[in-house]
């Protein structure tokens, strides 16, 4: 799993609420920000100095001290870390790393020993995705899944510039999001009102958001390389990962051994629109579950066919725009519907199908009128999206996509967007064509986007129905890494393919990925792989 710029007449058409104050929570957050860049800054400038030659010099002689990954008796994550054998440590990196001698911070990393170390191969750089969601823990889970790679390589997850342990950035927001622009312009405009206030939520922390890009991530990845003593790396990132990913190979083509972007994003896209590509996806995805869904009717009760089952969806569209639907304690409106059935792109077996039309099934059963109670999953997503953004990962999300890719500071180009696209994207498209944050952001990025051109050697896989990293932004990839082979599981509507990581497991996929990473033996050509269909 995101035009032109006339600000102030958008702003005053729009009427929307000009926020003059952040709230005390995140304003005594950005102080502990400023204080961890501050604090450590001041200590880089009284070490060893700058080298004319190697600006770099003195934080690459850093001496990490490793230490168990646990951080108190509630911390059940660095607990299994532990237990499996990793350790944890903290390096420091610049703020600005074109300004080596300024504000630094520390960026946390953990690292699986390899458990065949007399065939060890390196270490293997492993970021899963978001962007903003912490790497270190997900390792382990990519060890387990990969016993293989495990065996041979050092796996090391870095927790990304102000996610998870690497001098946390949170804004207080008291939700995630806008959500969708809704049936109307007066739904539209309660949506801008709401990004325009998560923006000014995030303005104490104006003058380190632009330096929580990827760009300056991919930095941190390679001087983090250096700080390990490896004088290359093989690389494996999913989702916003491959993004990361394609960035470092741009940047630091040398320092990479093999590469493999699962579910690779494009590049010139990469930024806070990007999920405007995402919408005929996402029904190619949910029509993909509408045929399985008619052809179990006899449980599901939602249509015989895959038309009638997509006609009980729209109903219950129609239905939010007229009134919210109440599901137990929960209202469902025509702001979050589109959010609640993004969940169809969970996965695309059995069980997740199953799962998925139960949900659906509350839903019709509530815009018909009848009491509707959630099922587990559907709690799950309404309690989610009614809670505020505990830790900051959704405001961390969007501060990324914000440094990376500069937005349109007019919120009616998002209107006028989703207008044109409401008779083919319905459903979706007031959710992935709707303004975010950024439109109101306090900061610009600090560097134009990354310009990804090269021919480094990479493996490229992925799902041709993936919803998020879209066919079209696959094959976007491809071309810009010019030294890249692509697998695409053909048939399959899941986001990523490797290991079972988060989607169902497919042993072509696993075998090319393997038989690169452990052998550096890339496809021929490019190739396909067939998925099992439920």
């Amino acid at each position: 799993m995101i035009r032109a710029a006339k600000p102030a007449a958008a702003l005053a058409a729009l009427a929307l609420t000009l926020l003059t104050a952040p709230s005390a929570a995140g304003a005594a957050a950005a102080g502990r920000v400023a204080d961890a860049v501050g604090v450590t800054g001041q200590a880089r400038a009284t070490g060893d100095g700058v080298d004319a030659v190697d600006p770099l010099a003195a934080l690459r002689r850093q001496q990490p001290a490793w230490h168990p990954c646990r951080t108190g008796p509630q911390d059940t994550a660095g607990a299994e870390l532990d237990d499996a054998g990793a350790r944890c440590t903290e390096v420091t990196v610049p703020l600005d790393h074109r300004r080596p001698d300024g504000p630094t911070l520390s960026v946390a990393l953990s690292r699986l020993p390899a458990t065949d170390p007399a065939h060890r191969l390196g270490a293997l750089f492993y970021n899963p995705g978001g962007p903003g969601v912490p790497a270190r823990h997900l390792s382990l889970a990519l060890s387990q899944a990969a016993p293989a790679l495990a065996a041979r390589y050092d796996i090391v997850a870095m927790d990304p510039r102000f996610v998870g342990a690497s001098t946390p950035l949170d804004c207080g927001w008291p939700t995630s999001g806008p959500g969708s622009a809704g049936p109307t312009r007066a739904t539209f405009e309660r949506s801008a009102a709401v990004a325009e206030d998560l923006a000014a939520r995030c303005a104490p922390y104006r003058d380190v958001l632009p330096h929580v890009s990827t760009r300056e991530t991919a930095r941190d990845m390679d001087l983090v390389r250096a700080v390990l003593g490896e004088p290359t790396i093989a690389y494996l990132g999913s989702s916003y990962g491959s993004y990361l990913g394609e960035v470092y190979l741009q940047l630091f083509p040398e320092r990479v051994g093999r590469a493999v972007l699962d579910a690779a994003l494009d590049p010139d896209r990469f930024g806070p629109d990007l999920t405007a590509t995402q919408g005929p996806a996402m029904d190619a995805a949910l029509t993909a579950w509408a045929e399985w869904t008619a052809r179990h009717d006899d449980r599901h009760h939602l249509g015989t066919s895959t038309t009638r089952v997509l006609a009980a969806v729209e109903r219950v569209r129609r239905q939010t725009e007229r009134a919210p639907l109440t599901v137990g304690t929960h209202r469902v409106d025509a702001r979050t519907l589109p959010q609640v059935l993004w969940t169809v792109s969970a996965g695309d077996d059995t069980a997740a199908y199953t799962e998925f039309a139960d949900l659906v099934r509350v839903l019709v059963d509530a815009a018909e009128g009848r009491t509707a109670e959630p099922t587990a999953l559907l709690e799950a997503v309404l309690t989610g999206l009614e809670a505020p953004d505990i830790g900051g990962s959704a405001a961390v999300q969007t501060a990324i996509m914000c440094a990376d890719r500069a937005a349109s500071r007019d919120p009616l180009a998002y209107y006028r967007d989703v207008q044109v696209h409401r008779a083919d994207e319905s459903l979706f498209g007031p959710l992935t064509r709707n303004l975010t944050p950024c439109t109101f952001w306090p900061a610009q990025p600090a560097e134009p986007p990354t310009r990804v051109r090269n021919a480094v050697p990479a493996l490229l896989v992925g799902a041709d129905g993936d919803p998020a990293a879209t066919r079209a932004g696959q094959l976007s990839a491809h071309r810009a890494l010019t030294g890249s082979r692509l697998v695409t599981l053909r048939g399959a509507f899941h986001h990523t393919v490797y290991a079972g990581m988060f989607a169902p497991r497919d042993a072509c996929v696993d075998a090319a990925v393997d038989r690169y990473l452990l052998d550096g033996v890339l496809p021929a050509q490019d190739t396909d792989c067939i998925a099992a269909r439920p």
